[in-house]
């Protein structure tokens, strides 16, 4: 058994070294072949990470659009409440009877329509 495996060595190491030693420099890959990953690459990046993430500002910027009065909505911080106004940059909440709470639009994190969403609760 020790014989046959150092014969298997002995000439794997014979094969390598004439290949080494008759054989030109190899030639380093072009261009164009190092550009083919990089390229894959950006578009699996693209379609895993940039394109969702671009869709779900889009849907968050529509849901800030159709923002209205008496929606019941969840901001960023958990807090419950109910616009009583929107302005320009600013949504007034109502929070409990007279209380109010002004926040930034971009805040918002959900519109809740009765009661807690599912994938929130």
């Amino acid at each position: 058994m020790i014989s046959r495996l150092s014969l298997i060595f002995v000439s794997l190491f014979a094969s390598v070294s004439a290949f080494a030693d008759g054989a030109p420099a190899a030639q380093p890959p072009g261009t164009g072949a190092m550009l083919v990953p990089f390229i894959a690459m950006f578009g699996i990046m693209y379609l895993f990470m940039i394109r969702p993430q671009q869709k779900k500002m889009k849907e968050q910027q529509n849901m800030l659009n159709l923002l209205k009065e008496g929606d019941e909505v969840l901001t960023a911080s958990g807090i419950l409440g109910t616009v009583k106004g929107i302005a320009d940059r600013m949504v007034t909440l109502e929070i409990d009877k007279n209380v109010n709470l002004r926040v930034l639009k971009t805040q918002v994190a959900h519109v809740v329509k009765g009661g807690m969403p599912d994938k929130l609760a």
